[in-house]
This record gives structure tokens, C-alpha cells and sequence, in this order.
């Protein structure tokens, strides 16, 4: 389930009721609204304490995200390009927009508030389309991940990069097709549409794709005391792929 379809069954009214008590006060900073709050809002299932900015609705990884942006990519300087954002996050989609105009267009399987209704196993644009991929937490539902990592390299143009974010919740990626059961996936997987849990090795099948991988933890952007007040987890990571030849 995305974050958007979330945060709807949260229902309007109880969000601005919980929101309106933390706007107040400079405890926690979000640097994608560049806003300060009293506190974050607990999110997830089961809750992660504080993790949400009450302004702009982002997590964790969507601040790291944003950092690594600004310092690593040149994303809100360039002029041009064309850019696919697949099961697009609101507190991005904007941000995403405004830079890449007309060249901006967002992606899913299941939502229709998008452009176009995509399988990323079988993505129907030609080869080199994109000069950016951003993908975030969508693989660990798909069933033929490694495909949907080939159809992202073919459809990035030789000189783009991508970004391909997933849950990292075991020591080594855990999977099995057999495992249909909604209430079984749950169990197995920790969520009922998922189909698999990755581990650290997730970067291996990005290299098995043909992708030149570099790793960014929120200690390679910031320092401690920053990234207690942004509520960074040195858990997420960013993946950013590029085709290499």
C-alpha cells in the first residue's frame, strides 16, 4: 500500500487534529519543507515513533532522499530531461513537476491518479527514454523484481541515473513464490502484498542488472546531531544506479 492511500484512511479532519498539535516548536527540522515542528508523527505498522513531518507528510527516506538530491545530484539545477517517477509520493510529486515540466511522468500499476497505468516488469516506452528514474518501495510487491530492475536500465538513457529505493528488513533477501496467502505473506514478509523481504544483498541484483551501484547512508551527508533533528534512520539507504557503458 502507498503512502498516499495511507495516509487518505487516516481520514482528513484526524490528520489536521494531530498535525495542528505539533506545528509549534523547533525540536525536529524537515529540510524538504524546510519547516521546524514540536514533534513528528508517528507513522507505520507497528507505529515508528516521530517519523513524519506534520507540514509535508514526509518519512525518513524522503528526507534523506531530498539530501542526497541538493548535495549528490545536479536534479534542481538542470534544464531539460525527461523524468519517470513511479507510485509517486505527494510530498515529492510537486517538487518533481515544477523542475521537469511537461517532461514529468508519474507511473502505477494499481492508483489512477497518474499519467499512465505501468508494470514495471514490462514498461512500454522505448529504450533510453528517461534521463531519470526515481522508484521508491515498489520492487519488494513485484513478483520478477530483476526484470523490473532490466526494464529500468533499458528504458534509462546511457548518460541518466536512477534511484531504487526498497525496505532493507532482513541480513539476506528472503523469498518464496509458493507463499500467495495474503495472511502468510504477512508473516513471512511483514506485509500482506508483499512478496519478498530484502537484506543488504538487494544491491547485488542492482549489479546483476548491469547497473554501477553507489551506496549513500545518512552519515555519509550529514552529522549526528542533523540527522536526529531531520529523524534520518541510518537504516535507509540510497541506491543510485546508473548504465555504466
Amino acid at each position: 500500500m502507498g503512502l498516499a492511500t495511507k495516509l487518505e484512511r487516516l481520514g482528513d479532519r484526524a490528520k489536521r487534529l494531530v498535525a495542528g498539535s505539533s506545528l509549534g516548536g523547533k525540536n525536529h527540522y524537515c529540510p524538504m519543507c524546510d519547516k521546524h515542528s514540536a514533534r513528528f508523527l508517528d507513522f507505520g505498522v507497528p507505529p515508528r515513533s516521530e517519523v513524519m513531518c506534520p507540514h509535508c507528510s514526509s518519512l525518513e527516506r524522503h528526507r534523506l532522499l531530498w539530501l542526497f538530491l541538493k548535495e549528490r545530484t545536479d536534479i534542481f539545477t538542470r534544464t531539460g530531461g525527461k523524468m519517470l517517477h513511479v507510485a509517486p509520493e505527494e510530498c515529492l510529486r510537486d517538487h518533481f513537476a515544477k523542475q521537469f515540466a511537461g517532461d514529468y511522468l508519474t507511473a502505477d500499476f494499481l492508483v489512477s491518479n497518474v499519467d499512465v497505468k505501468m508494470d514495471i516488469q514490462d514498461i512500454q516506452f522505448p529504450d533510453e527514454t528517461f534521463d531519470v528514474i526515481y522508484c521508491s518501495h515498489v520492487l519488494e510487491h513485484v513478483d520478477d523484481d530483476r526484470k523490473a530492475m532490466r526494464e529500468f536500465r533499458r528504458v534509462l538513457k546511457k548518460d541518466g541515473w536512477a534511484i531504487l529505493l526498497v525496505p532493507i528488513s532482513a541480513e539476506k533477501t528472503y523469498e518464496d513464490p509458493s507463499i500467495t496467502d495474503p495472511e502468510e505473506r504477512l508473516k513471512h514478509f511483514g506485509q500482506s502484498d508483499h512478496v519478498r523481504r530484502y537484506g543488504p544483498d538487494y544491491v547485488d541484483r542492482l549489479r546483476v542488472a548491469d547497473f554501477v551501484v553507489t551506496e549513500t547512508r545518512p552519515s555519509d551527508l550529514t552529522d549526528v546531531a542533523f540527522a536526529e533533528k531531520a529523524r534520518l534512520s541510518e537504516g535507509n539507504t540510497i541506491y543510485f544506479c546508473t548504465r555504466g557503458d
